[in-house]
């Protein structure tokens, strides 16, 4: 994969999409090209190649189709190359990873993928078991898992509830979706939010996690889509930094937890 990144990386135009995604993030291809003086299949070439270097996402969003900035595949050549090297050699990867991971205003979505060596069934049970999420989440669910089925977060001695917190599908082993949880008082006060931070981020509305699971080889892709944040939202902030990290540990979790190796059933 780091192959890839560096061959996608080399071509100026390539780079120049990725400026534009940085700017403003889940742009249709009609937009890109609209900033560009290129042939819309030259363009389509080009995301081609970003895409399967995994420095592109696309999401649909009814008949649109969306690009996203991807900043996992700088964030592992990040971590595997510049502790190693000298940092004037990779000064380049340093700074797009920043850059990647850069707040963007103009866009509110949180979109990520990343490759997995698992199957779906074991994925499926790190996302939704909470023997398994209180392992590399410090949190588990109190649900169903039926559409529509309220929810319950748990986090150590703290449970976090409310209207509106529920599950919105539930797609074994393809995709999980629901509504980011109420922020309340014991919560704040469990991870040490100002008052300020608090009221800020306790009347905002809630917003939606999916996770998207697709088998790709003897891997499995998985792109998380957190969307639904008014501009300027304090909780989109949070999660921007929380879940790269988050989606850091599932993945290492996984590739390294035996107990995940037997099949589990989907209303597990």
């Amino acid at each position: 994969m780091d192959d890839e990144v560096f061959r996608a990386l080399a071509d100026p135009s390539r780079r120049q999409l990725l400026d534009m995604l940085n700017e403003r993030n889940g742009q249709t291809l009609r937009e890109l090209c609209a900033g560009l003086d290129m042939a819309r299949q030259s363009v389509s070439k080009h995301l081609a190649v970003l895409a399967s270097a995994n420095l592109v996402t696309t999401v649909w969003r009814g008949r649109e189709k969306l690009h996203y900035l991807n900043a996992e595949p700088i964030n592992a050549i990040a971590d595997r190359w510049i502790n190693q090297y000298d940092r004037r050699r990779v000064q380049l990867f340093a700074d797009l990873k920043t850059a990647l991971e850069a707040e963007n205003m103009s866009d509110t979505d949180f979109v990520y993928t990343t490759y997995i060596k698992t199957t779906p069934e074991r994925l499926w049970q790190a996302l939704t078991e909470p023997k398994f999420t209180d392992q590399y989440w410090q949190v588990h669910h109190e649900t169903d898992w039926k559409a529509g089925s309220e929810m319950v977060w748990h986090m150590g001695d703290v449970a976090m509830a409310g209207p509106g917190q529920k599950v919105l599908e539930y797609d074994p082993y393809r995709r999980l979706s629901f509504t980011w949880h109420r922020i309340t008082p014991e919560f704040a006060q469990a991870v040490k939010m100002s008052d300020d931070l608090y009221q800020k981020t306790s009347s905002e509305p809630l917003s939606t996690a999916t996770f998207e699971l697709e088998p790709v080889g003897d891997q499995v892709k998985l792109t998380v889509v957190h969307t639904g944040f008014e501009p300027g939202s304090a909780i989109r902030e949070m999660v921007g930094e929380g879940w790269v990290q988050l989606i850091s540990d599932l993945k290492s979790f996984v590739e390294s937890t035996p107990e995940l190796r037997a099949e589990p059933s989907p209303s597990s």
